[in-house]
């Protein structure tokens, strides 16, 4: 699976953005095998590790997310594009961080720790201003 996520930028705090993240390749343009993706964002901060942000499941949509921006983002899928978004409202300046997007094909569950997910895209750069 490849992915190219797109969205970052520059943002005052208490802003929004939305970041986009397209998936394409042979796995996950097959009926068969598309539900059984689960599809993730995952960021790392100035000096920091990198940390997961929320998680979605190709089939049927469960979410999941970190405690830290439960109520301010949303992710969610268009079928139809092959694309996961991650909408970002009430952003803080401790939200700063290059954002990436994986994808790992997982049978029976929503997971959302790392080892989980095999393809990542390129990551996007998140700046929020005090």
């Amino acid at each position: 699976v490849q992915l190219q996520a797109s969205g970052g930028g520059l943002v005052q705090a208490g802003g929004s953005l939305r970041l986009s993240c397209a998936a394409s390749g042979r796995t996950f343009s097959s009926e068969r095998t598309v539900s059984s993706y689960n599809m993730g964002w995952f960021r790392q901060g100035p000096g920091k590790e990198r940390e997961f942000v929320a998680v979605i499941r190709w089939g049927g949509g469960s979410t999941y997310y970190a405690d830290s921006v439960k109520g301010r983002f949303t992710i969610s899928r268009d079928i139809a594009k092959n694309t996961v978004y991650l909408q970002m409202n009430s952003l803080k300046p401790e939200d700063t961080a290059v954002y990436y997007c994986a994808a790992g094909l997982t049978i029976g569950g929503l997971y959302y720790q790392e080892p989980y997910f095999d393809s990542w895209g390129q990551g996007t750069l998140v700046t929020v201003s005090s």
